[in-house]
């Protein structure tokens, strides 16, 4: 043996990376057997989507607040997207975010015409806001929610201007900025 090798010290194989997301899913499956209908990776992001029974959205996001080793505290977004061709049109997305990993985790949840979820309001106090607003521009409707009403649009509005459904020109008269400088 030459000198060099006996002081070269050996070169170990670097352990391989975990993503934590994958024990934050093994949780869920493990505290709510049924509530995970798929998973969607997406590896060279490394971000994970979620598809979830509606019934089981508030026991998830409870356990992804409060669980300390899944460490998701903040509701960074939730919105939502309608697809009419699809049996179950709107898939409504929730962007959870963990500040320790810095990592969010998306779930979705599919709901079918009249079909409603439960509010995530009272799990995260971001979702008020956000759910009126989908409420508002596509018709979902979120049961126990405490105010649920339009946030953007008049009262009397006709619609939801969101759907894909909903006509391109609208249901009331545009109102140019000459006419309303005329009415003045």
């Amino acid at each position: 043996m030459s000198e060099t090798e006996a002081t070269t010290p050996a070169v170990e194989a670097p352990a391989p990376k975990v993503n934590p997301v994958l024990g934050d899913i093994d949780r869920i499956r493990k505290a709510i057997p049924d509530a995970i209908l798929r998973v969607e990776e997406d590896a060279v992001r490394e971000q994970y989507w979620l598809y979830l029974k509606p019934k089981a959205l508030v026991p998830v996001l409870k356990l992804l607040r409060d669980d300390r080793n899944s460490d998701y505290p903040y509701l960074a977004d939730l919105t939502c997207v309608d697809r009419p061709y699809e049996e179950r049109r709107f898939t409504m997305i929730y962007n959870l975010y963990s500040l320790s990993r810095k990592q969010r985790l998306f779930l979705k949840v599919q709901l079918a015409e009249n079909e409603t979820v439960a509010t995530a309001s009272d799990v995260f106090v971001s979702a008020d806001w956000a759910e009126r607003e989908v409420y508002d521009l596509f018709g979902v409707r979120f049961d126990g929610h405490p105010d649920l009403r339009r946030i953007e649009l008049p009262d009397d509005w006709d619609g939801h201007p969101l759907r894909k459904d909903y006509p391109i020109v609208g249901k009331r008269p545009v109102i140019l900025l000459n006419d309303v400088r005329d009415a003045l």
